[in-house]
């Protein structure tokens, strides 16, 4: 995988129901016009009809450790992955689970091809999860999500940070919280980071299209 642009639609109004298959072709023909690679996180609801309808990889916002089977309200990576999933955001700062939840996931989805998109709060954070080898980890300081304070520009440090407490893996970090333009995205670039998780800078903005063809830019 090159470096992705991963675009959290959380459960934002703005990007539920028929408007979450409208974000994702948004998405896809800009994906498809200037090469880049673009990852969605649709509401759990909309994985099945997304997965479908575009070619652009799908990504559960969270799974859960459960079993297969008798196991009602819950998200699984195994019938997850039959409805077209590519992998799975975990321990958003929204959802938190403990490191051990995190490990045994990692261990489910790489089982079955899953790729794991794990979030950090802090560079500390980011080492201890690194000892899973998950295959992506995104740093975002839960303090910056959602304020279009970019951490690549109120906090580079944390990205740099972050980068160092990886190395000893192969886990690949990327950065999110706060991301909302093409400055912001360059930024994180420069400073190592090998993709950009965004949600709200996307999904609220007046122009879906323009806005990630401007974020897809900013990573060139």
């Amino acid at each position: 995988m090159r470096r992705p642009l991963i675009i959290n639609f959380k459960n934002y109004i703005e990007a539920s129901g028929d408007k979450s298959l409208e974000l994702a072709r948004a998405a896809q023909e800009v994906a498809v016009r200037l090469d880049a690679e673009i990852i969605l996180a649709p509401p759990q609801p909309s994985i099945a009809i997304i997965s479908r309808n575009v070619t652009l990889p799908v990504i559960c916002q969270h799974l859960d450790d459960a079993e297969v089977g008798s196991s009602t309200g819950f998200t699984i990576a195994e019938v997850a992955k039959t409805y077209g999933i590519f992998g799975s955001l975990l321990n958003h700062s929204e959802h938190r689970i403990d490191l051990k939840t995190v490990d045994n996931l990692i261990k489910r989805m790489r089982k079955i091809n899953l790729v794991s998109f794990v979030c950090a709060q802090t560079p500390k954070e980011v080492g201890a999860i690194a000892a899973f080898r998950p295959d992506f980890i995104a740093i975002e300081p839960p303090e910056l999500i959602g304020t279009g304070k970019a951490v690549s520009k109120e906090n580079p440090s944390i990205i740099t940070d972050s980068i160092k407490a990886a190395s000893p893996s192969e886990s690949r970090v990327i950065c999110g919280a706060g991301i909302t333009d093409m400055s912001d995205v360059a930024t994180a670039i420069r400073l190592g980071a090998e993709g950009i998780l965004v949600a709200s800078g996307v999904v609220k903005a007046a122009n879906w299209h323009d806005k990630i063809e401007e974020l897809v830019i900013g990573m060139r």
